[in-house]
């Protein structure tokens, strides 16, 4: 596996496309990272793969002092901005979830919300997360539940624009067992919770139509993928959407676990 290359293909992904567009479907799940992890005024909080920033506005919002960080200039550029048009004052900067770049036991809680998920080594990922923490403290995750229709949609994605050879897949986070053997040692409690997102359209190919036009992902398929590929993936994400409403709107339940390892004192 070659790490450098899937770091720096994820950094210029999730530049691309419209991500605002995901981060309104994602921001619930912000929200309840941050009610799980009991993040409270006065603590101090890294968002790690941050996006544009659901889960550092979540927990500025409690009155928490707050550090977003991602892989991705672009994201880093458009989560400042969010930031600052919606008038909280979180710190910005480039980090890489496997190599962060902070003191050991700095924070309260660390959170990442379907971020540190995509991370291409899981243990060094869970070791960096629980390094930054505090005695104590709090790391909290979220991850996609596999069997959910997120993950149906991301094994089709995987089929035509294959993932870099030994990199794992993002959902195995979410079994319990799995996220238990990446926190041994590091970690004297882990919480799960299920959870589900609901995401809503006028119909079945408006949402399709959206996540392939804007997704980061997606966006970077369409340089990648021919018509006739870009045409193929589209039917069968429709299939998978289609079960939630064939005709009109749509209402999509996926689920997705919640993670919370709190730090031996």
């Amino acid at each position: 596996m070659d790490v450098d290359a899937i770091k720096r293909r994820q950094a210029a992904v999730w530049g691309m496309g419209d991500y605002a567009v995901v981060s309104r479907m994602l921001a619930p799940a912000a929200r309840e990272l941050c009610d799980a992890c009991a993040v409270s005024a006065g603590q101090e909080v890294l968002d790690v793969a941050a996006g544009d920033g659901n889960f550092a506005l979540a927990c500025a919002y409690e009155g928490a002092s707050v550090i977003a960080s991602d892989l991705s200039p672009a994201m880093v550029e458009r989560g400042r901005a969010r930031s600052a048009a919606e008038g909280y004052e979180i710190e910005w900067v480039e980090a890489d979830v496997e190599d962060l770049p902070f003191e050991d036991d700095r924070f309260d809680c660390v959170g990442s919300v379907f971020g540190a998920m995509i991370a291409p080594r899981p243990r060094v990922a869970a070791a960096e997360l629980v390094r930054v923490v505090r005695p104590g403290g709090t790391v909290g995750m979220t991850a996609w539940i596999p069997g959910s229709a997120i993950t149906e949609m991301f094994a089709v994605g995987r089929r035509y624009a294959a993932p870099p050879p030994g990199q794992p897949v993002s959902d195995e986070w979410a079994d319990e067992d799995t996220a238990r053997e990446r926190f041994e040692g590091l970690a004297a409690q882990l919480q799960f919770e299920r959870r589900t997102l609901v995401w809503e359209a006028g119909s079945p190919d408006a949402l399709v139509d959206e996540m392939m036009t804007l997704a980061p992902p997606w966006a970077a398929a369409r340089e990648a993928l021919s018509p006739e590929q870009l045409d193929a993936a589209r039917v069968e994400l429709l299939e998978i959407v289609a079960r939630a409403g064939a005709d009109g709107p749509v209402r999509l339940d996926t689920d997705y676990r919640i993670i919370v390892a709190r730090k031996r004192g």
